[in-house]
């Protein structure tokens, strides 16, 4: 999937341009790769933000600029921490028959068997590396994990496997895993110290008496003496 954004070569001084663009409601960015040298650009910010909320960051972006169009991708997107304004972009020209690595990102869907009995899902990776050529690169991965129990886990070997594009991460590296809930085994392990305290008591409490038994035993002997 692809989507068209307009653009415009800039200068890039003085530096009161892009203060001015930016008034304008324009985002910054640049272009190079694939056939192209690097050239500043221009574009409606609002545009690209709603292309890589619907699409993600991987969406191939066809940029429609000097009466030619240029297929790229997202390399760099440079966002302010905080307001959702975008402050440099940077994208890079790519050949459409080549492949290209890029990260994408992992998504569990369902709720695993483990966790209505107790347990509970740890997603320990949240991305992984994929190859395609730059048409078909994913959105993200979805992954069921409905059927994973207590002491079940996935790892990246698990992931499905998809025609158009395939994942280069090390198949060995765990992705998620359902395991038993950290606050049963706490409860476990306050209960046995709590048993332990009062055995302890219990027994302090036996000695004291056996002690106090004594220590009058003598002293009714010493009276009688």
């Amino acid at each position: 999937m692809s989507v068209t954004l307009k653009v415009e070569e800039r200068e890039v001084r003085p530096r009161s341009l892009r203060k001015q663009l930016r008034h304008e409601g324009k985002a910054l960015g640049v272009v190079y790769g694939y056939k192209v040298e690097s050239t500043p650009i221009s574009f409606d910010e609002k545009e690209l933000v709603k292309v890589v909320r619907d699409h993600g960051e991987n969406v191939l972006v066809a940029l429609q600029i000097g009466g030619k169009k240029v297929n790229t991708l997202i390399n760099k997107l440079d966002m302010d921490i905080f307001t959702p304004t975008i402050k440099h972009v940077e994208f890079i020209a790519v050949k459409m028959d080549e492949e290209t690595e890029v990260e994408t990102d992992i998504v569990l869907v369902g709720e695993a068997a483990g966790a209505k009995l107790g347990g509970f899902l740890s997603q320990t990776l949240f991305k992984v590396t994929v190859a395609a050529t730059p048409d078909k690169l994913p959105e993200r991965i979805e992954v069921d994990v409905t059927e994973l129990a207590i002491g079940d886990s996935i790892t990246v070997a698990d992931l499905p496997e998809e025609k158009d594009f395939r994942v280069v991460t090390e198949g060995d590296i765990q992705v998620a895993a359902v395991v038993e809930s950290t606050l049963e085994a706490e409860l476990e392990e306050i209960e046995e110290a709590e048993a332990e305290a009062q055995a302890a008591d219990a027994d302090t409490t036996t000695d004291d008496s056996e002690q106090t038994s004594e220590e009058q035993a003598e002293e009714n002997k010493e009276d009688k003496e």
